[in-house]
């Protein structure tokens, strides 16, 4: 492909990514005299509402304000071999929960600390922190029980005068809340899974004319009497509920129980003008290092300065387009990460530089010189990269290797760093190479 055909794509995919990049409301305010502007710019929408919010660049706790909870495992009852995999479940289901709360950004993560297993679960924007304790804590044990002996009309349904029938929560492949056909009351309607749905028409068999009990967290919540048998892998549980409880306990059922006992130890709330704080803050920092290493390239290489501060531009809106498509969400510790990410790639075009100056000075042309610059400076720039990329799998820890770092403001550093190091390869060595190609000659 020709440079003038590469420049021409490379122009193209950076509209596409500045049209992901820009915020999808800019104000425009100007005032002089008795003329002024006070305006919002739109960001076009050819996707639909939805579409649009997903371009939003998604912030972190410590950006956007919201709730920091940290509970404690109880793991007295396990051995040490099985204490990881207890974590690890714990986090996941939690993660669920979490989601099914509607926070699109939380962060969940585990720590040791000293012989204490805790979870820490960060949701930003979401300031009910008693409503998410409520919700993450609970442990949704469901138990179908039956009578030990034909019952009474006066005996109760306790969990000393019924036995389990060995269908429970972990038998469930989802659960909604529904309304009863005939009262119009709130219920929970159920699906079981493939074996699950056997196991139930076995007990649902068996127990036709008899109450099967249903217990929630070891508290008797239904008793409704068999009719006929239920073979077809759905049923309902009734009760004394209201709307919000019946979505809320699906939402449990839904994402399944704790595997290990936990206990609240801290709970915090960031106020979402610190979040603002911070983000003004960022974006000062971002700015002002952006513009400082710019000046210095413009002032120490002259027009080959100019065509690196493009393509660095060209860098930052790759970068910022990629964090709100993946998405990433952003933290401050992220950001630091997308700022020496800046330094990295005007790294790469400074060695460029500084190869070709060698060429010429050996008395090479201009084109030999630069070819003989990019080829010199790869090696350079390659390695480099690897050892940058090596220390971010390090941090980012995807594995979630016990002896390495596993919390979430370090793995948000990684991650914006290693976007930043593989981005910086492309722009120093394709788009400054093709930005030379064309405008510039000895």
């Amino acid at each position: 492909m020709s440079p003038l055909r590469t420049l021409l794509l490379i122009v193209f995919v950076s509209l596409l990514a500045l049209f992901v990049a820009i915020p999808q409301e800019i104000p425009v305010k100007f005032q002089y005299g008795e003329f002024s502007i006070d305006q919002v710019l739109r960001r076009p929408d050819f996707g639909g509402g939805s579409q649009s919010s997903n371009l939003d660049l998604k912030l972190g706790l410590d950006l956007a304000g919201g709730s920091h909870i940290v509970f404690e495992a109880d793991t007295s009852n396990l051995s040490v071999d099985d204490e990881d995999a207890a974590m690890a479940g714990a986090r996941d289901t939690i993660e669920r929960r979490v989601n099914l709360f509607g926070v699109s950004e939380s962060l969940v993560s585990t720590a040791k600390v000293g012989e204490s297993r805790r979870i820490i679960v960060e949701l930003p924007g979401v300031h009910d922190t008693q409503g998410a304790i409520s919700l993450i804590g609970q442990t949704a044990r469901l138990d179908f029980r039956e009578f030990k002996d034909i019952p009474e009309a006066t005996l109760a349904a306790t969990l000393a005068t019924t036995e389990s029938t060995g269908f429970t929560g972990a038998d469930f492949k989802r659960a909604r809340p529904d309304f009863d056909a005939n009262t119009s009351r709130p219920i929970i309607s159920f699906e079981t899974k493939s074996e699950g749905a056997e196991k139930f028409g076995e007990i649902t068999t068996r127990l036709v004319g008899q109450p099967l009990i249903i217990f929630l967290d070891d508290v008797p919540v239904s008793a409704p009497v068999v009719q006929t048998p239920i073979t077809g892998g759905s049923g309902q549980i009734s009760g004394d509920f209201t709307n919000e409880e019946t979505r809320s306990l699906s939402n449990l059922l839904n994402s399944g129980a704790l595997p290990v006992p936990i206990s609240i130890i801290e709970q915090r709330t960031v106020e979402a003008s610190l979040g603002a704080e911070s983000v003004r803050t960022s974006v000062v920092a971002g700015v002002a290092g952006l513009g400082m290493v710019l000046l210095f390239m413009i002032l120490y290489y002259g027009r080959l300065g100019v065509l690196a501060s493009v393509a660095l531009i060209i860098y930052g809106i790759l970068t910022v387009a990629l964090y709100k498509l993946i998405p990433v969400v952003l933290t401050l510790p992220g950001v630091a990460g997308f700022i020496l990410s800046l330094g990295i790639a005007v790294d790469a075009n400074i060695l460029i530089f500084e190869r070709m100056k060698e060429e010429l000075r050996a008395g090479k042309s201009w084109e030999n010189s630069m070819e003989a610059g990019f080829r010199r400076a790869w090696v350079s720039i390659r390695d480099a990269s690897i050892a940058s990329l090596i220390a971010v799998f390090i941090l980012l820890n995807p594995l979630n290797l016990s002896f390495l770092h596993t919390s979430g403001p370090v793995r948000g550093f990684a991650l914006t760093l290693g976007i930043g190091v593989f981005l910086s390869l492309f722009t120093g060595i394709f788009v400054t190479r093709t930005l030379l190609r064309v405008f510039s000659n000895r």
